[in-house]
């Protein structure tokens, strides 16, 4: 079922690359990649990382932060809900528009300097949401920093993909996902040291990714696939409208269905899991310092088990290819969601399904080495970028719509419907191309 076949090759991409298919030489062992390849992998690991860390350190502090900025008494006030959701919906539109913008700079303006500008982006304006003193200041400041972050996902995959041998991807994917968990890791550590200080010092530790910006700009290359298909198409660089057009509309199209239902299911998750967590009625008598550490804890937990779904999905896309891999993910994480909310539950009992839901996550690893090989090279960042963060367009209505439908300190039953938007993405999945740039197998 891996197997490839040559007709499933995006014709855009045999028009770029010599030969109908890039010619560098594949390695079959560690001792075989080339220094480029790991500094190209190392940058990109790192990128994800911190990634991670920046995404999430809002997550985990935005109602009690955000109860602070409001001046209201308690996180179960309706205005931190309402206020809370929008400024994630911010983030992921911010997202979203990254991922077109700084994809398209990756195409034209290389994949190791667009990288930089990402990362200085978003290690900025994390820091700045410090001196936030009002709900729409720090609206501001997560939606500049989104951009940033999802400029360095199109940019990361991309980079990758056209460094490292095609036999390796699904592997190469796992481990490139990691780093986001190990960054989000970091952020539970850091919001469960800083439980007992005020929210905001948090996002002073998001300062740290711009000191990596000096090492990529004077040590990774760009990459020789992406030199050879610039050079070729200088006469004739290629719109983002053809993404639209010919055998990449029907990819592009799917890519984007796939992306809007699953990364909305998962930014519902992560977000409002937290908030459903923190106003359990088993936790009402607890002091407010031991339930944010239980709740950073509670994080960690499914992030640390997704490391393992992330291999585990690895695993499945060598076995039987990265489309089916992707579809018997969504389901899983369908039947993590549905044992998680189906009825209502302490948080001792919330904390043995939750990392279930984390396990599934390994899905999105799968999305970095598959999804930019589906494109032609001179639009792989652009194509990529714009397909996966659109769905952060829809995560960003699902998290507003899915949060407001909920009963105030009650979100359980908006989080067991968000979780059947995984059927349809498990769907989706298997209509989708095996194509020859994203094989598993030669």
């Amino acid at each position: 079922m891996a197997q490839a076949d040559e007709e499933n090759l995006v014709p855009a991409e045999a028009a770029f690359l010599p030969g109908g298919r890039a010619a560098e030489h594949e390695a079959t062992s560690l001792r075989d990649i080339s220094p480029q390849q790991w500094k190209s992998g190392i940058a990109a690991w790192l990128g994800w990382l911190f990634d991670g860390l920046d995404m999430h350190l809002y997550t985990l502090v935005a109602a009690p932060f955000v109860m602070t900025l409001l001046g209201v008494a308690s996180v179960t006030d309706p205005l931190v809900k309402e206020k809370s959701c929008w400024i994630q919906a911010a983030f992921l539109v911010g997202w979203a528009l990254g991922g077109g913008f700084f994809g398209r700079a990756g195409d034209l303006l290389g994949r190791s300097r667009t990288l930089s500008l990402t990362i200085l982006t978003y290690a900025m304006f994390t820091g700045l949401s410090v001196i936030a003193q009002t709900w729409w200041q720090l609206l501001i400041f997560r939606f500049l920093a989104a951009l940033g972050i999802g400029g360095e996902w199109a940019v990361g995959s991309s980079l990758l993909s056209e460094t490292w041998p095609r036999r390796w991807r699904p592997w190469v994917a796992a481990v490139l996902q990691t780093g986001v968990n190990i960054g989000v890791l970091i952020a539970c550590f850091t919001t469960y040291l800083l439980a007992a200080w005020p929210k905001r010092y948090v996002f002073l530790v998001g300062i740290l990714p711009a000191l990596l910006v000096f090492w990529i700009r004077r040590s990774v290359p760009e990459p020789q696939e992406w030199q050879a298909a610039r050079d070729q198409a200088r006469n004739r660089a290629p719109r983002v409208r053809e993404l639209f057009q010919g055998e990449a509309l029907r990819i592009t199209l799917l890519t984007i269905l796939v992306c809007a239902t699953s990364l909305t299911a998962w930014w519902a998750f992560m977000f409002w899991n937290q908030q459903h967590l923190r106003n359990l009625p088993s936790l009402a008598q607890w002091a407010s310092a031991d339930r944010e550490r239980l709740v950073s804890v509670a994080f960690f937990i499914v992030i640390a088990v997704s490391m393992g779904g992330n291999f585990f999905g690895a695993w499945l896309a060598k076995w039987l290819g990265f489309r089916w891999a992707i579809s018997l993910m969504c389901l899983g994480f369908f039947l993590a969601m549905f044992g998680s909310y189906c009825v209502p539950r302490d948080h001792v009992s919330l904390m043995l399904w939750t990392p279930w839901v984390g396990f599934f996550s390994g899905v999105f690893g799968l999305f970095t080495m598959y999804l930019p090989p589906l494109f032609p090279t001179p639009l792989r960042t652009t194509g990529a970028g714009f397909c996966y963060n659109i769905g952060r367009i829809a995560a960003a209505v699902g998290t507003v719509v899915f949060g407001l439908y909920a009963q105030v300190g009650d979100f359980r039953l908006a989080l067991l419907y968000d979780g059947f938007l995984f059927l349809p993405a498990m769907a989706v999945a298997l209509l989708m191309p095996e194509s020859s740039r994203s094989s598993t197998t030669e």
